[in-house]
């Protein structure tokens, strides 16, 4: 059973950066795409980033587009969401999502993906 574990949220000020961290234990990571969502109260989730099984292929939210870069270490079992230049708009709960995928399948919808974490919190206010 793939298991996914969200770290590196918190507090930030506005312009200020974080590292998301996903963790995945239970099988190989390479073998599954991996996107980023968040829910921000009273809102429905949406897709932030993704990133295929390679590495090779990502896509973005337009909302997030040149401040958030996704990225991924398989021999490490993670995959990382660098945000940059936050807005107080970006404050949600942060999900990493997996789906087993072929070379170079993405995608931002979240039905796509079968295994979900349960979210690490990022707060963005003066």
């Amino acid at each position: 059973q793939l298991q996914l574990v969200e770290s590196g949220g918190g507090l930030v000020q506005p312009g200020g950066s974080l590292r998301l961290s996903c963790t995945v234990s239970g099988r190989t990571l390479d073998y599954y795409a991996i996107g980023w969502f968040r829910q921000a109260p009273g809102k429905e989730r949406e897709g932030v980033s993704c990133i295929s099984n390679n590495g090779g292929n990502t896509n973005y939210a337009d909302s997030v587009k040149g401040r958030f870069t996704i990225s991924r270490d398989n021999a490490k079992a993670t995959v990382f969401l660098q945000m940059n230049n936050l807005k107080p708009e970006d404050t949600a709960v942060y999900y990493c999502a997996a789906e087993v995928a072929g070379t170079n399948w993405i995608s931002l919808l979240e039905a796509e993906y079968d295994y979900w974490g349960q979210g690490t919190q990022v707060t963005v206010s003066s």
